[in-house]
């Protein structure tokens, strides 16, 4: 192999030294610059983040208010609700509640049924049918007096009819009334390798 010439040497030192420029250009500061960017573009969108939490720690103290304030109205309205903890002994519960109005309203409870249950948004429904006799104006103190119970109570439905022609002024009438229960929090399963 022959001896290279000086200036062959330096083009060939030329060339590597090109080279190491071109690459540390292309794998270091190309790589550097582009992190630098990406940082600078991410800062606004930190710092709002960074106001946001701060905003909501600062309010701290008052959303713990709120939230014992919230606590304390859903307790005192919770107390509306049927208060058995399954649905059979709700319904028990209402229709114990919707006999003591019909006795004090003077009708004859002639019949009474469970509906099955419904869930309505997080709360379940318990419906009975329950059919009284009596007069207009017992029929009128009986649907007044259900509006007035300490319970949540909703008619969804009313019929009123004669029970003989010949004495008009008896009428039975049938009324669905639903109550409302919390329903009850999902049984905790065993961790699994644990014998219960």
């Amino acid at each position: 192999m022959a001896a290279l010439s000086r200036r062959e040497r330096s083009l060939i030192g030329l060339a590597v030294v090109t080279a190491a420029v071109i690459g540390g250009y292309v794998y270091a500061v190309e790589p550097l610059r582009e992190q630098r960017q990406q940082a600078a573009e991410l800062i606004p969108a930190r710092e709002g983040q960074l106001e946001r939490r701060r905003l909501l720690i600062a309010q701290g103290a008052s959303l713990a208010s709120e939230l014992a304030e919230t606590a304390r109205r859903l307790e005192e309205q919770s107390e509306r609700l049927l208060q058995g903890p399954t649905p059979p002994l709700a319904a028990s519960e209402l229709q114990k509640l919707v006999k003591e109005v019909a006795a004090a309203a003077n009708v004859e409870v002639r019949s009474e049924r469970i509906l099955p249950t419904a869930d309505r948004q997080g709360l379940q429904e318990v419906p009975i049918e329950i059919t009284v006799a009596g007069g207009m104006r017992e029929a009128l103190n009986v649907l007044y007096e259900l509006e007035r119970t300490s319970k949540l109570l909703t008619m969804q439905d009313l019929k009123v009819r004669v029970i003989s022609m010949g004495q008009p002024r008896d009428l039975l009438t049938t009324i669905t009334v639903a109550g409302y229960l919390l329903p009850a929090p999902p049984a905790a399963k065993p961790a699994p390798g644990t014998r219960g």
